[in-house]
């Protein structure tokens, strides 16, 4: 079982990597799948459909979505959305993510859950499965001064119990791919 951990935030002084690498610490000590970062940024996506772009990074884009049986969004809410790049990035591919599961870490002022929201009725247009389970990160309480993670121990069961509904919803997917 693979499962990619997508950073959805590309913007200068991101948290996502912070929360990224965290999540697949937690996620590794478990032993049920293997787990790797993704980061959208290191795929060259313009914005889908303007003339001129170098999407020179979308087939690289395709190949990794297509390799992965689930995956676990690492959410930043911006202006009560998910980031424009992770939009885009998700609009750039459609059988790679059919029949797959998801689940969502977000984090924001109120935990990012506006943004796990929006990006919930995506993932459905997607045929992505995401599951209920969702740890919400803030930044008041789960970061120092807004920019170093430091999550609250209660975080590190929040993610376990989302991977618990992730692993084997991608498990029975895989059988229908």
């Amino acid at each position: 079982m693979k499962i990619g951990v997508i950073l959805g935030s590309t913007r200068e002084g991101r948290l996502s990597p912070q929360v990224g690498e965290w999540v697949k610490a937690v996620a590794e000590e478990r032993g049920d799948a293997e787990y790797e970062i993704i980061d959208i940024a290191d795929f060259k996506l313009p914005f889908l459909g303007e003339p001129g772009g170098d999407a020179s990074g979308a087939a690289t884009w395709s190949q990794k979505v297509a390799a992965c049986d689930g995956f676990v969004f690492i959410v930043a809410e911006y202006n009560h959305s998910i980031t424009g790049a992770l939009k885009n990035a998700l609009d750039y591919l459609r059988v790679e993510w059919n029949n797959k599961a998801a689940g969502i870490v977000s984090y924001g002022s109120v935990g990012g859950a506006r943004a796990a929201e929006h990006l919930r009725g995506i993932l459905g247009e997607l045929l992505v499965a995401d599951v209920r389970v969702h740890p919400a990160l803030s930044l008041f309480t789960d970061f120092e001064n807004g920019s170093v993670f430091k999550p609250k121990e209660v975080q590190a069961d929040s993610v376990n119990q989302m991977l618990d509904q992730l692993i084997p919803w991608a498990t029975a997917l895989k059988t229908i791919r």
